[in-house]
């Protein structure tokens, strides 16, 4: 398997020593085909007087595939199947009981603002209305190049309060010998200098339940008893179809495996509308956590997802789906809400550090509010 590009690459470049080795000024070789037009490295020109055409092409192809699987492979777990895995996380505390207190000032928040992940642990602080003498919250700068491991990084704007650089070394400081991926949102006990939770599902759930030791303020309830079961049957459809399916697509290197996410988005969707066609939000007439954990994946749907992740297909977008419009406007209209995310940043952030998945590096005209059909 590993030398199958090997031996294509050594094929194209022995037909270019070979064509390169004439004297005649008609294989001037380089950047620009010795002349004003870039022309690539000259290929079809020049090796296929050796090499058939469609061996260079093919060549080419397998090459870049090849090498395009592995660094997805970097980028994002696979299986065998060339489908993505997202992988688990061995941090499970839990505010509330012994190791952590309920109580203001104790722990701290880190996000990313283009992940959706943390999204969910934005809104959670916003509709809660948990103030930062409560909890508090650093933004984390998207920065592969300058992390040492994974992508987020602290920025002069928003130091990290333990005086870490990025987030590895964080992790490293709070639990040595850490080898797994850095991810955010991190939630953590400053006082006790550990890790409660690096779990958005989690952190949602657990800042739902704790008071921060002021009992008789008065917060949104996002979990509420009477809507238990219907929240958490909704959250498991929603997360396997639409939060988790948009990256099982980006991320798929099979075609099977990109057609079955592409599927599943599309009945999600499907979904999504037929509730929604008949009530306001997800588990009947109130905003409940079904409804936070779907809104930064319908958020980034438009700018992000569909583009260039060929969610449910590149072309689909919100506004075909009327009724998921007018659910996404709802959401958007609660005090609170548009402030937990920059939508231009956080959509442009993947063209920019996915690598593997845009690697011209070309950035589409920014997506905005107005664009998605929110103002």
């Amino acid at each position: 398997l590993y030398l199958a590009p090997v031996m294509l690459v050594a094929t194209i470049l022995l037909a270019l020593l070979l064509v390169c080795s004439q004297p005649s000024p008609a294989y001037a070789f380089g950047p620009f085909g010795g002349g004003d037009l870039d022309k690539g490295f000259n290929l079809l020109e020049t090796a296929s007087k050796v090499v058939p055409q469609g061996r260079i092409v093919q060549t080419a192809k397998e090459t870049w595939k090849f090498a395009w699987k592995r660094m997805m492979a970097e980028l994002a777990p696979q299986d065998k199947s060339g489908s993505y895995k997202r992988p688990s996380y061995n941090f499970n505390g839990w505010i509330g009981k012994e190791k952590f207190p309920d109580e203001p000032g104790r722990y701290h928040l880190y996000v990313g603002n283009p992940c959706p992940w943390c999204h969910r642990a934005r809104l959670s602080l916003a509709l809660r209305s948990i103030t930062s003498n409560e909890v508090g919250m650093t933004i984390l700068e998207d920065n592969p190049v300058k992390a040492s491991r994974g992508g987020w990084i602290f920025s002069r704007d928003q130091p990290d309060p333990l005086g870490c650089t990025d987030l590895r070394e964080l992790y490293e400081k709070l639990s040595p010998g850490f080898t797994g991926r850095c991810t955010a949102p991190l939630l953590v006990d400053l006082k006790a200098r550990k890790v409660v939770s690096n779990e958005s599902s989690d952190i949602v759930r657990m800042l739902d339940h704790a008071t921060f030791g002021n009992t008789d303020k008065q917060r949104m309830e996002l979990y509420s008893a009477d809507l238990a079961n219907q929240i958490d049957e909704t959250n498991d459809w929603v997360y396997e179809l639409l939060s988790n399916g948009c990256y099982r697509c980006g991320f798929a290197t099979q075609q099977a495996s990109y057609d079955r996410a592409s599927a599943d988005v599309r009945h999600g969707l499907k979904r999504c509308e037929e509730i929604l066609s008949t009530q306001d939000y997800l588990c009947g007439d109130v905003f409940s956590e079904a409804d936070l954990r779907l809104l930064p994946t319908i958020l980034r749907f438009d700018g992000a997802y569909a583009p260039l992740f060929r969610a449910g297909g590149a072309h689909l977008r919100v506004r075909d789906y009327p009724a998921l419009l007018k659910w996404l406007q709802r959401c958007w209209a609660i005090e609170g809400v548009p402030q937990t995310i920059d939508l231009q940043d956080a959509t442009s952030s993947y063209y920019k550090q996915l690598f593997p998945l845009n690697p011209g590096g070309l950035l589409p005209t920014p997506i905005t509010a107005e664009d998605i059909g929110l103002e």
